[in-house]
């Protein structure tokens, strides 16, 4: 029977209980209050779990009217009306006004996109960026599109004394980033055309592209070159360049870039970088098992020259 005491035993410590002397009362784990163990039914919030019920049911259905969403979740419309309404004022649901339907908002996307960075994404990012960053001596960064700009989601700093530093959790809009150029480039021309009469062309230096006509051709030129070029649009004295990252469907879901002061990052050295820049965008494209998608203009893989 000793065998099963110590499979017992190993049980216990792995699941953060104790085994003391008379006490047969397991110990709370971290996270969970004292009393939790083994009451499923009354842990649970049925409230809460009737908004999950609803959230999880519009994000299968798409856009859907208050009635329909109701009849097919079996619920009361003033039942789900309620809900509806509480995840509206997080943003995790949006109603437009205009069609008169539901959907999931963009505060459901930051919850889902904070466990897809943890899982894949930034980890998966991580032995890249810093490769790229011994390769280029320059900050390596990686970004998404959120709300319409370029969120920051980690980042490897040169050695160098003068760099680039924007820290995880900074925001940036798409026109004056590289990242956002390079997503920029990779939009659908009516994708492209509702961001940009929804974002003005705001100017953050004398040199950030505030012109329509000037900034589609500059996203011409970054589709045909495979990466894009940050010359001082956002801050004054740093240069960036940046490629897209594709994922599962073809499309552009991140970005990869290197920045650094214009000193060391010359026009001369662009044409070098940019192919650096592309190989490790590609490598963490490959690494999530994500591809350009059809009829794209990303360069054929190869080394950097």
């Amino acid at each position: 029977m000793g065998y099963i005491f110590h499979i017992m035993e190993a049980f216990f410590k792995l699941g953060n209980f104790s085994m003391d002397d008379g006490d047969s009362t397991p110990r709370r784990t971290r996270g969970r209050p004292r009393d939790w163990h083994d009451k499923t039914e009354q842990n649970t919030i049925k409230s809460l779990d009737r908004a999950m019920q609803v959230l999880e049911r519009l994000g299968e259905l798409g856009g859907t009217g208050l009635s329909a969403l109701a009849d097919d979740l079996g619920q009361s419309p003033a039942t789900v009306y309620r809900v509806l309404v509480t995840l509206e004022g997080r943003g995790i649901v949006e109603f437009n006004s205009t069609s008169q339907l539901w959907n999931v908002g963009a505060g459901a996307f930051l919850i889902g996109s904070s466990f897809l960075r943890r899982t894949s994404l930034v980890e998966r990012a991580r032995p890249i960026l810093r490769d790229l960053m011994e390769a280029t001596g320059e900050t390596a960064n990686l970004g998404i599109v959120q709300e319409g700009a370029v969120l920051f989601v980690s980042q490897v700093e040169t050695h160098a004394t003068i760099r680039a530093f924007f820290p995880p959790g900074t925001m940036s809009p798409l026109h004056a980033s590289g990242i956002g150029k390079a997503l920029l480039a990779q939009m659908p021309d009516e994708r492209l055309t509702r961001h940009l009469k929804a974002h003005p062309l705001t100017a953050f230096t004398p040199h950030t592209l505030t012109q329509r006509e000037a900034l589609i051709a500059d996203l011409a030129a970054t589709r045909t070159r495979g990466y894009s070029i940050d010359a001082e649009e956002k801050t004054l004295g740093m240069r960036c360049i940046a490629a897209p990252i594709f994922d599962v469907h073809g499309e552009a879901v991140a970005g990869l870039s290197v920045s650094g002061p214009t000193s060391r990052v010359e026009p001369s050295a662009t044409p070098r970088l940019g192919a650096q820049v592309i190989q490790a965008a590609q490598a963490l494209t490959r690494a999530m098992g994500g591809h350009a998608r059809h009829g794209s203009t990303a360069p054929p893989e190869s080394p950097p020259r």
